[in-house]
């Protein structure tokens, strides 16, 4: 099943024959002999025949897993599954990824790094961001990292950095549950560490051959420690968010990656939280690689005593590389 035995019409009459990677946000990852990677819009799709077991995804919610049959009907495909075998447009597929035996394979992930210096004011920026995506039967595992470093004449001026590692299971009807444990640290809000876990409830709003927006809450759990050897807390806080991922297939090629969580606090009073990121990108040559920019802002109501201020944002220039 390794072998690049897939195959796609065209809606052009073209037969297209390699190996099918993905199907998101409107677009097929497909790997073809001598091409290598290309990206094929599904509107140019008339319909696929793979042998393999893939996860499927449906604009109503429904998942399945089964491999690909064609049709005769303009635009549709039959997914084969153990019970049955269902026509389905082309157009209501939203998620196409194959069930994979080897642990490389269900790996993928995005790695950027961006690096400013002015020599008039002798100061440095490394940014750095990234995550490594694992995917089973209707589990999604993910590693995700971000930091945001200034030095000034050889010395660290400011530190902000997070770490997330996240478990997501899919349940019916566009819902699912998330745990996440993290890590974070933030020199300019007084922050040394915070090591944090959020339990979440999660639903799809909306999800598209071009967007998905989906929204979560739940329960924060947090152990801080700040700077300045000021005691350590515990604390429960509530957490809403919301995120929304579009992606823009005509050239330029775009990705926007945006999302905003609010913690209100439980155990202490008038206490609240605001993290918003965002990230545009374009590709650069291919779909691996990019260019783009990272915007963050971080706001915290009551911050430790030593804190330089209670916000915290930053912008920087990017270049990423996409694996799988």
């Amino acid at each position: 099943m390794a072998q690049k035995t897939d195959t796609i019409y065209h809606v052009n009459k073209n037969v297209l024959t390699g190996d099918l990677k993905s199907l998101a946000y409107g677009v097929v990852a497909w790997k073809m002999d001598g091409m290598g990677t290309i990206s094929l819009e599904e509107i140019k799709i008339n319909t696929i025949i793979s042998k393999k077991l893939f996860e499927i995804k449906l604009k109503n919610d429904a998942v399945y897993f089964g491999s690909l049959e064609a049709s005769d009907t303009f635009r549709t495909v039959y997914i084969v599954t153990k019970q049955d075998k269902k026509l389905v447009n082309i157009s209501d597929i939203v998620e196409i990824y194959p069930i994979k035996s080897s642990f490389w394979l269900k790996l993928s992930g995005d790695f950027s790094l961006g690096f400013n210096y002015s020599k008039g004011s002798d100061i440095g920026n490394l940014a750095y961001s990234g995550n490594i995506n694992f995917r089973k039967k209707k589990a999604y595992f993910e590693l995700a990292w971000d930091g945001n470093n200034t030095y000034q004449s050889d010395t660290l001026g400011s530190r902000k950095t997070d770490v997330t590692l996240a478990w997501q299971r899919l349940f019916k009807e566009g819902w699912s549950s998330q745990l996440s444990v993290g890590f974070n640290q933030n020199s300019e809000l007084g922050l040394k560490e915070r090591w944090g876990m959020n339990l979440m409830g999660l639903k799809d709003l909306s999800y598209n051959n071009w967007n998905r927006l989906y929204a979560g809450t739940g329960i924060n759990l947090t152990h801080e420690i700040p700077y300045g050897g000021i005691s350590e807390q515990n604390d429960v806080a509530g957490i809403f968010q919301i995120v929304w991922r579009v992606y823009k297939y005509n050239t330029p090629k775009i990705w926007v990656d945006s999302d905003i969580s609010y913690l209100p606090y439980f155990t202490d009073s008038g206490r609240h939280r605001a993290v918003f990121n965002l990230n545009p990108k374009i590709n650069l040559l291919s779909d691996n690689f990019k260019v783009g920019l990272k915007f963050y802002y971080t706001y915290d109501s009551k911050p430790p005593a030593d804190a330089a201020s209670t916000n915290d944002y930053g912008i920087n220039f990017q270049l990423s590389y996409s694996l799988h």
